[in-house]
């Protein structure tokens, strides 16, 4: 850290229903100095996390379980809370990333990833 700057944790919540993923994702954040505020399985649990939370970004899997895929609760987080979504996903097959491009994401890292 550098005289007279304070660095600021970025706030990050992880939406990824396989429970070692997230676990995973959660421990690699922290080890590169982010904040993570919470891991949830759901796209319902991640409006109620974002609500509650205020992150400064959502790693969020499209392939949930549930009421709401990924690229449906990206979109509404986006859009009623303004917050960056990063789509954190094994589906790299056109037709999904064209979908989730309309979220609009802030970006994806595919599965499996490395620590990078």
């Amino acid at each position: 850290m550098r005289a007279g700057k304070v660095e600021q944790q970025h706030r990050i919540l992880v939406v990824e229903d396989e429970a070692l993923v997230a676990a995973d994702v959660a421990r690699l954040l922290e080890k590169s100095g982010h904040l993570v505020i919470g891991r949830v399985a759901t796209g319902k649990a991640a409006l109620a996390a974002v609500e509650k939370e205020r992150p400064d970004l959502v790693l969020m899997d499209i392939g949930l379980k549930g009421e709401l895929d990924g690229i449906q609760a990206a979109e509404r987080i986006y859009t009623e809370f303004d917050v960056p979504v990063v789509f954190l996903t094994s589906h790299s097959d056109k037709a999904t990333l064209e979908r989730a491009k309309q979220a609009p994401p802030f970006g994806y890292i595919l599965k499996p990833f490395g620590e990078r």
